[in-house]
């Protein structure tokens, strides 16, 4: 474990709830869910100290301690993926790090979860980091599945959406990218 303030915690927001898929977390994916894919590939993170399932419904919860996984129950009031991070953040001081690792992500690459904690403990100046790629196929960046986000030329984070981003292709300075489901704050920059 690293010592003291430099230590970081994953935490993986999971809800029952959602609007485009209920019950999305538990779908079965070559018969496990899921969320235990994206747990399963965050437990080979070197960098994370400790690894949280954070939901607010007891089915995911019961599946989750289950495959051995903690989790935390967090309030059915939470507007996004983050405040549920936020809320488990909250009580967990001993974490300088929250790497907030969404649960409908089952091919999160460990290495990308290392990337973002190293990225954290480097450079004291970033309170909130992300990923993000090219597409490989542009027509994907038309799907309402897909994530995407928007950089300027400094890699800095403008706009997130699920809708299609407009923006000027030729002369643009700004890039659109998909959004890769992963956030790394300092505590404290999480919790303002």
């Amino acid at each position: 474990m690293t010592a003291g303030m430099n230590r970081a915690v994953g935490i993986i927001p999971a809800r029952w709830s959602s609007t485009r898929f209920a019950g999305k977390p538990l779908y079965p994916i070559n018969g496990k869910p899921l969320l235990y894919h994206v747990w399963e590939r965050c437990r080979r993170a070197e960098k994370l100290d400790a690894l949280i399932i954070a939901t607010d419904d007891m089915r995911i919860a019961e599946a989750a301690f289950d495959w051995g996984a903690e989790v935390v129950l967090t309030s059915c009031r939470h507007r996004s993926g983050t405040d549920r991070v936020a809320e488990v953040a909250r009580h967990g001081r001993d974490f300088a790090f929250v790497i907030n690792i969404q649960g409908d992500e089952p091919l999160i690459d460990p290495r990308l979860v290392d990337q973002v904690v190293e990225k954290l403990r480097s450079d004291r100046r970033i309170d909130i980091v992300t990923a993000a790629h090219p597409f490989q196929n542009p027509a994907e960046a038309k799907s309402p599945h897909q994530n995407k986000v928007v950089v300027d030329l400094n890699n800095c984070a403008l706009y997130f959406s699920r809708s299609l981003i407009p923006y000027p292709a030729k002369r643009s300075r700004v890039r659109h990218l998909r959004h890769q489901g992963i956030y790394g704050f300092r505590r404290n920059a999480l919790l303002q």
